[in-house]
């Protein structure tokens, strides 16, 4: 048996535990998973694998959605020629663990959530879906790669919670890669391997992304915006605004009134 669904986790959740494996993926918003007395914490780059028979719990912030994976311990039968391929997923569960998942891995989980939300009824789209993540995992954890990601825990969710917390501030490269506690260098090199784009890049694109939320939903002038959103001046704003959404804060305004 190998079936998905994509839903939400409640607020709360009673202990529990079930006859198959089961992989948690993030997909939206964080939640708070306990298997076997170990707490994980799990937002959009993180996947929590929980082996057949392990006491779990969890629970979930109002916007969090979650992909979840069930593979049944007993299927395929020993005879079957799906059997070494499956052999070779259900050895990532032999222990509880959280895993960091790179950029593809993330964006793969990203695609299929989206078409589970096209195609809600489409249950063998769904199984294949979910069995492309499981392979990709597989390779990763048979490589290290996912552990070695795991190790500095990375999370460019959490990253990205930091520069919103200090976003009327400077926040350099140095400021992330403390929060993370690790050099600069590893903290440039790990992030930009999980993320696919440097620090930098995702520091302004933070940015822009608030400032385009408040120019576009608030009456707040673009100096006030330009100065809560971290920007040096108006026209530092109007300038990064061109060059890396290809408008201007006048032309957001203007279509936050027309809608």
């Amino acid at each position: 048996m190998l079936d998905a669904k994509l839903l939400k986790l409640p607020v709360n959740s009673h202990q529990h535990h079930h006859e198959h494996h089961q992989i948690v993926v993030g997909v939206r918003g964080a939640a708070e998973l306990s298997v076997d007395g170990v707490g994980s914490f799990l937002d959009t780059w993180k996947a929590c694998l929980v082996p057949t028979e392990a006491r779990h719990d969890y629970c979930g912030d109002h916007e969090n959605h979650v992909l979840v994976i069930n593979l049944d311990p007993l299927s395929p039968v020993l005879d079957s020629p799906a059997h070494a391929d499956y052999e070779r997923m259900a050895g990532i569960f032999e222990k509880p663990r959280t895993i960091q998942m790179d950029n593809r891995l993330q964006g793969l989980v990203q695609f299929a959530a989206g078409e589970f939300d096209r195609s809600p009824d489409n249950e063998p789209l769904h199984r294949h879906l979910a069995a492309s993540i499981l392979y990709s995992m597989a390779d990763r954890i048979v490589d290290g790669q996912a552990t070695r990601a795991s190790r500095h825990s990375i999370s460019p969710d959490a990253i990205r919670r930091y520069i919103v917390d200090n976003l009327h501030r400077k926040i350099t490269v140095q400021d992330l890669a403390r929060e993370a506690c690790l050099s600069t260098s590893r903290f440039h090199e790990v992030f930009r391997e999980v993320s696919g784009i440097t620090p930098h890049q995702f520091l302004i694109q933070t940015r822009l992304d608030q400032a385009v939320r408040l120019l576009s939903s608030t009456s707040l002038s673009v100096s006030e915006i330009s100065y809560r959103t971290g920007f040096s001046s108006q026209s530092a704003l109007t300038n990064a605004l061109r060059k890396y959404k290809g408008t201007t804060p006048s032309r957001l305004q203007i279509g936050d009134r027309v809608a």
